[in-house]
């Protein structure tokens, strides 16, 4: 699960100013349960999600994540923008952190196409990412987060202006995964529609998740 203690984080602005964007957030997730985090822009979304995924350092507060054997757990991040390996193909880019884990090759390449092809695009596994659309681009990028099988997914805006029917595949993905791998995915995102497809959403103002 993860557990989330009175998480505080603030910036300092160019003129001096002390900016408070977290100002006490507290909440916790079970195994198999998808939250979506909603608020308006600049409400702090992205800054949580950077500081459950050690992206970031809190200024006060406790994040804990815990297994049954009490290890850390490894972390999935998806964000708005795919950060994709232009020259290599869709499924190189998504065997790439199974081979950078030094797995063997076969294996992380037939393990990059079953994710393929549970996010649609197994038959355009050999094409270069700069052949797909932007939609087919975003999937690429959930499946590469999804193959090292985290136990904690983060989103951050991962539909960003794709259109509708998109978005949903998108969103039931990373619902589903949580779902059928005991994993806990927090998606933080303007979508109203992917945010009934969670368990549940929680509103991020003035620095609080109501």
């Amino acid at each position: 699960m993860i557990s989330v203690v009175d998480l505080r984080k603030s910036f300092v602005a160019p003129n001096g100013e002390r900016i408070e964007v977290l100002r006490g957030v507290t909440f916790s997730a079970n195994p198999g349960e998808s939250i979506a985090i909603t608020g308006a822009s600049g409400s702090g979304k992205s800054t949580l999600l950077h500081l459950l995924g050690g992206l970031e350092t809190p200024d006060h507060g406790i994040v804990t994540l815990a297994e049954s054997n009490g290890h850390r757990q490894e972390i999935g991040f998806v964000f708005q923008f795919h950060y994709l390996l232009p020259d290599l193909t869709a499924l190189e880019n998504v065997a790439l952190p199974l081979l950078i884990a030094r797995w063997e090759s076969d294996r992380a390449y037939e393990r990059a196409l079953n994710f393929l092809n549970e996010t649609g695009l197994g038959d355009r596994a050999q094409h270069p990412i700069t052949h797909l659309s932007g939609g087919e681009q975003q999937r690429v990028a959930v499946a590469r987060a999804l193959v090292t099988g985290p136990k904690l997914l983060l989103a951050d805006e991962p539909t960003g202006n794709l259109d509708s029917a998109i978005s949903d595949q998108i969103g039931q993905t990373l619902v589903d995964y949580a779902r059928k791998n005991s994993a806990i995915s927090i998606i933080a995102t303007h979508n109203a529609s992917l945010a009934q497809l969670c368990d549940r959403s929680l509103i991020l103002e003035a620095g609080r998740l109501k």
